[in-house]
């Protein structure tokens, strides 16, 4: 087997926030803490305006700056390749925040230590898929090996979005089948 990450179909993606819920939902997360986010952004100018939804959460790369950046261990690359973290071995100091190209890494006030997407690795060790993949209405979010995922969903997809830049540098384990207007640089979030 070999990396496992996420597709996501953004064609398919109606912006319901379904699985940004169940995320939140799953990991008993409060007001203003997500590790799923769906964002949705603006391209063109009238007469041809386009929009698009993006369902964001760890990309868990390969070469993760949260795990380079970490002085305990608690984040570090579990046995398939996910980016996990050890609560245990947390002590809160927000450096795998600041070097997240992403955003990815909460700050969990209530416990005083990070929390963040581990692809629900409890569910997945019962043979379930993560929490916001069952949870998607339009099953544009899938999980498993990047190969095979690749293998499926056929040529053309991408692993980097001007919203979401240095594939090259971070290797994010994600595919995304993307609209072609998603790959205009200018781009406007639009606040929901």
């Amino acid at each position: 087997m070999g990396r496992l990450g996420f597709f996501f179909d953004m064609a398919m993606c109606i912006g319901c926030r379904t699985c940004q819920i169940a995320c939140k939902d799953k990991n008993d997360l409060k007001i203003g803490e997500l590790f799923r986010k769906v964002k949705t952004f603006e391209t063109g100018v009238y007469p041809n305006p386009h929009l698009y939804h993006y369902s964001a959460s760890c990309n868990h790369c390969a070469e993760a700056k949260c795990v380079k950046g970490c002085p305990t261990g608690a984040l570090h690359y579990a046995e398939d390749g996910t980016v996990q973290h050890d609560k245990e071995k947390c002590i809160g100091c927000k450096y795998c925040i600041w070097n997240c190209p992403y955003g990815v890494p909460q700050f969990i006030k209530e416990s005083g230590i990070i929390g963040k997407c581990d692809t629900c690795l409890d569910l997945r060790e019962q043979g379930q898929n993560p929490a916001c993949v069952d949870a998607c209405v339009m099953r544009c979010l899938e999980f498993g090996d990047l190969d095979e995922l690749a293998a499926k969903h056929g040529s053309g997809l991408v692993k980097e979005l001007p919203i979401s830049p240095l594939a090259s540098i971070t290797q994010p384990s994600l595919l995304i089948k993307a609209r072609s207007y998603a790959l205009d640089s200018n781009f406007r979030e639009r606040k929901v």
